[in-house]
């Protein structure tokens, strides 16, 4: 199901989405200090293109950089935040398309401050809360 999911993802959004990431990863890489913002395009495109069965959380390798990472971010971040909103509310017109409004939604936080964050897979989410319980 998640597959079906992430195609429908792709076809309603997710490819154009995805494409913003990859064009702001190329303004960004044109500089040596832009790498960095660049690279986190990249994993949010990624993400972007193929998100069911996948989330982030707080990335236990986080450098202490990260809020100040996500200050200079403000710029392409909010652009492509107010890229998801637009998306997420047409998608939400429709009855059959809200999970996929949702899912545009969700990505709004994340579009805000990428550093400090890792992408996972939503099971290895779940086995980790599975031996923290005991």
């Amino acid at each position: 199901m998640k597959t079906f999911g992430n195609i429908l993802w792709v076809v309603f959004s997710g490819f154009w989405m995805a494409l913003g990431w990859l064009f702001w990863a190329l303004v960004l890489a044109v500089s040596i200090v832009g790498l960095p913002f660049a690279r986190q395009c990249l994993k949010l495109a990624h993400l972007t293109l193929w998100p069911f069965g996948r989330t982030t959380i707080k990335s236990p390798d986080a450098s202490l950089l990260g809020p100040i990472g996500n200050i200079l971010w403000f710029i392409p971040g909010l652009f492509m935040a107010i890229g998801y909103a637009i998306t997420g509310a047409i998608l939400c017109i429709f009855v059959v398309t809200i999970p996929f409004g949702m899912q545009a939604f969700k990505f709004i936080p994340l579009a805000l401050s990428p550093f400090g964050k890792e992408v996972v897979t939503s099971k290895d989410v779940t086995a980790a809360m599975a031996a923290a319980r005991g």
